[in-house]
This record gives structure tokens, sequence and C-alpha cells, in this order.
């Protein structure tokens, strides 16, 4: 079963009743309520999680190291800003994609540039809460894929060895 971690960053946890024109009126609980839900439907084990401190982020991304298969982000603010976070994302070299609630290259400038899109196998923005269920889909697919052929690889391997 493949293991995903979900992090959601700063002032995410005022889904719902922060500025509902851009980000809607689903709380955060609920978009966790239908990750979780896609999550027994599709046998993944998710976990999910929000901090509004970027140390915090960074201690998790670092911490799955040795627990998950994936991460599904949404940095919020710290998309633009945060280089601790991008590096931690590389250091540990887990697929990670990124996700926005907003299409964030249709709002002002200085949300145009990620520092985290650079380590990311793939960014969604713009759909909505979900944007995660694409990212859950889309990032098992891809680990699903990388074991096929990483399996086809080790097979291959022992195939050589015997001829």
């Amino acid at each position: 079963m493949l293991r995903l971690l979900v992090l959601h960053g700063p002032n995410l946890n005022l889904l719902g009743t922060r500025e509902r024109s851009i980000y809607g009126t689903t709380s955060l609980s609920a978009v966790n309520e239908s990750i979780a839900k896609y999550a027994r439907e599709h046998g993944l084990e998710v976990e999910a999680r929000q901090s509004n401190v970027e140390g915090e982020l960074v201690t998790w991304i670092q911490e799955a190291r040795d627990r998950f298969d994936g991460i599904v982000i949404n940095p919020a603010g710290y998309t633009h800003t945060s280089v601790a976070i991008r590096d931690a994302i590389a250091a540990v070299a887990i697929p990670t994609v990124e996700v926005h609630l907003t299409n964030i290259h249709q709002r002002e400038e200085f949300r145009h540039k990620s520092f985290i899109a650079g380590v990311a196998l793939a960014q969604i923005s713009g759909f909505g809460p979900t944007g995660y269920l694409l990212a859950l889909e889309g990032l098992a697919a891809h680990l699903a894929g990388a074991r096929k052929v990483s399996r086809a690889t080790a097979s291959g391997r022992k195939k050589k060895r015997h001829a």
C-alpha cells in the first residue's frame, strides 16, 4: 500500500472563512475528509497535516524520507519565499506534487514564481480542492509505474546473472 503525506501550508487552516471569493467556502476539514475518502477508495494510506510554521513543514518533509512514498504539498504563501522547503524536498528525494487551490499564474505577479516547482514532480493549480485529489491520483500512478520499472529492472538483473 502506498503511503502519501499531504501537507497544507500557512493560512490553509482558515479555508472556508478566508477570502471566500478567492479560496471558496470549503473548510480544511472538508478537504481532508475528501482526501481520506479518496485514499480509502483507492487503497492508499494518507496522512494530512497543516502548519503555519515553515520549520515545522521542513521537519515533516525530512521525517517523510523513511515513512512515506510520496508527498502532496500546498506550500501556500511559502511557495514564493521558501528556499528551506524547496531544499528539504530536494534533499529527501521523495516524489512530490505541488498543489494550489487557485491558478497562481492568473494572480498577482509575485505569486507566479514557485521555489517548489523546480524540485516537484508536478504542479497542479486552479482546480480548487479537487486539485488535491488530482495530485493523489497522479502521484499514485507515477509511483505504481516506478515500482513496475524497478521490479522489471531487478528481474532483468537476476536473469543476466543466471545467463
